[in-house]
């Protein structure tokens, strides 16, 4: 019994590792930037927040609202241009949105891609300015 244990441990220990490169294990990390960084990069913002929070807290002035953080068309959607500096954001360093979206950017080719992990209420509380969507772009 307590060989079996052992098999069964060493197998998992080898198969895992190799279980996470099939499954994208080695994928590019996300670059995160503060608010700071993101002006510096006079980036595409890219808000990938709901309709409703996008109504609650505004959004970054000139951002690009994506119709879904995880199925938007990025040729449809994302600047033709896949060298553009491109931040993404949605609500606050709890929402996983942002993240999910600049992934799918990626994946499509995008090379400079960034995540602003504080989101628009991180945004605000630095004192920059939000806008209330304009309607049909939400």
């Amino acid at each position: 019994m307590l060989k079996q244990i052992m098999f069964v441990t060493l197998v998992g220990l080898v198969a895992a590792p190799a279980a996470a490169l099939a499954c994208g294990g080695n994928k590019k990390e996300v670059t995160t930037v503060s608010v700071d960084q993101a002006k510096e990069m006079k980036p595409a913002f890219v808000d990938a927040n709901s309709s409703d929070t996008r109504e609650k807290l505004g959004v970054i002035p000139g951002a690009i609202m994506l119709t879904s953080y995880s199925e938007f068309d990025a040729t449809k959607e994302l600047p033709k241009d896949k060298r553009k500096n491109l931040v993404f954001y949605c609500s606050n360093e709890m929402c996983s949105a942002s993240k999910v979206a600049a992934g799918r950017a990626m994946e499509a080719g995008y090379s400079n891609v960034a995540v602003l992990p504080v989101g628009v209420k991180g945004w605000k509380a630095a004192g920059q300015k939000t806008v209330k969507p304009k309607l049909g772009n939400s």
